[in-house]
């Protein structure tokens, strides 16, 4: 069985409040959980001390026995030093996807295409200038 260390949405529409709860990594995420460690309103200000609250013991216990916390839960559990957290790097995130990339491609030649004729019979008429 893998565990789960990861928020349970709870609260009313536009305004959330998340348990953090241990749970079987094949449950849904509001679903069954095996136990309620603490609570995570993110309505309140980043620097009040009940934004985030856990309890440590049952957060250690649960580490112990292999349950991985979800990032966000990493996130919280690094402030104490209970998990090393580091932030994600993905470069390849914000790059358009390929479809975009093969239009910026026809765009591209399209352009090329209509700026070639242009510049074609200007480079023409000094040739026809310097024959006569």
């Amino acid at each position: 069985m893998s565990l789960k260390i990861r928020l349970a949405r709870g609260g009313a529409k536009k305004r959330p409040f998340y348990s953090i709860v241990v749970a079987d990594s094949r449950n849904p995420r509001d679903g069954r959980f095996i136990e309620k460690i603490g609570t995570y309103n993110p309505l309140l200000g980043r620097d009040d001390e009940k934004r985030v609250q856990y309890d440590d013991e049952r957060a250690k216990y649960w580490l112990s026995k292999g349950a991985q916390p979800s990032d966000r839960v990493a996130r919280f559990f690094s402030v104490n030093g209970l998990v090393k957290w580091e932030h994600g790097n993905n470069p390849n995130k914000g790059k358009p996807g390929q479809k975009a990339q093969e239009r910026a491609a026809e765009k591209a030649e399209k352009e090329a295409a209509a700026n070639a004729p242009a510049e074609a019979p200007a480079e023409e008429a000094p040739a026809e200038e310097a024959a006569e």
